[in-house]
């Protein structure tokens, strides 16, 4: 249904767009990710209709919807802090759109109804904003969003203000109303975990361009560029081949940049022969991580440091081996 073909936008000298391509199926949920500054909230302002494309253009259902205001475009937006109203009870909040839409007082509360039911709020039409706990909030922001029937909703950084065990939380709720709503979403975010979570499709964006896109899965084992991987929180990026900080060997991958998980390595006794390539270090760091322990391993040679991930205890000091699965190693691009 959306489609955004070659939008550039520049702030004089800096460009915050840079020729991006993007398609977005109804019912489908894409998640924009990237750090502060790559430009994913401008993409969304620009889809919105509330920042002007120097060049491209953004169609719906192949109309381009250059010159359309915001109000005629019906897309939802529902940012950061919810902004929601005090001073008025949820029902009112809830009802605003439709206030703006001059839809009929009767056909107006029954809509409340339906659309608090959808995420969960029934019987909350009186309750005061102050009384609700921050997963209602975030539902009564999503329900005012959702009321009046938006054809795409677009969330900007919705859990970007809490802290990590509250963002955890509401991703799940976030993630279980979209699912029952089932509405397209362009979602923004610079938390790789809420966008797995979330999304059917990550775009990750990097200096305005969408470096990498595809699903949680497909990006997260095979991100393809360098950047996109340490972005992502792969640790482990190294070069393949003669030259490289750690002795590959026997490692079938192309030389040059690759990324290793965490997950790849099997602790062995290198004085038993295998077929999978083995790598030794010294253990640098421990971590307890409940269900297994994360290890600093200092290779042999030189002083290159991976990522351990290692169902067994170890302490610093220890020499270690490690077998490394083939299937865990993609190549990377610069």
């Amino acid at each position: 249904m959306l489609t955004v073909s070659g939008a550039t936008v520049a702030f004089g000298r800096v460009t915050a767009l840079d020729r991006i391509d993007l398609q977005v199926a109804t019912g489908e949920v894409v998640a924009i990710l990237g750090p502060s500054g790559c430009g994913k909230s401008t993409l969304l302002r620009a889809v919105a209709g509330l920042q002007p494309l120097d060049a491209g253009e953004v169609c719906w259902d192949g109309e381009d919807l250059a010159g359309l205001p915001v109000h005629r475009r019906d897309f939802g937006l529902m940012f950061q802090e919810h902004a929601l109203f005090s001073h008025r009870d949820v029902a009112a909040n809830v009802a605003f759109g439709l206030r703006m839409q001059k839809m009929e007082a009767p056909v107006r509360r029954q809509r409340v109804r339906e659309v608090l039911g959808l995420v969960g709020l029934a019987g909350f039409e009186e309750r005061q904003i102050a009384t609700l706990s921050g997963g209602e909030a975030q539902r009564v922001a999503l329900a005012r969003s959702l009321a009046p029937e938006p054809r795409l909703l677009m969330l900007d950084e919705p859990l970007g203000s809490l802290d990590r065990p509250r963002r955890d939380e509401l991703t799940e709720e976030l993630r279980t109303l979209l699912r029952r709503v089932g509405v397209t979403v362009l979602h923004v975010t610079h938390d790789h975990d809420e966008a797995f979570a979330v999304a059917d499709r990550v775009a990750v964006m990097q200096s305005g361009r969408i470096a990498r896109i595809g699903t949680p899965a497909d990006i997260w084992h095979d991100p393809r560029r360098a950047g996109v991987a340490r972005f992502l929180g792969h640790a482990n990026v190294v070069t393949v081949g003669e030259g490289g900080a750690v002795p590959w060997g026997r490692v079938p991958a192309p030389a040059g940049p690759a990324v290793v998980r965490a997950d790849a390595f099997s602790r062995v006794d290198d004085s038993v022969p295998g077929d999978d390539p083995v790598v030794t270090g010294t253990v640098a760091d421990v971590r307890f991580r409940g269900d297994r322990f994360e290890l600093r391993l200092r290779t042999d040679p030189g002083d290159f440091e991976l990522l351990v991930r290692d169902p067994h205890p170890a302490a610093t000091g220890d020499r270690l081996s490690y077998a490394i699965d083939p299937a865990k190693i993609a190549g990377l691009s610069s």
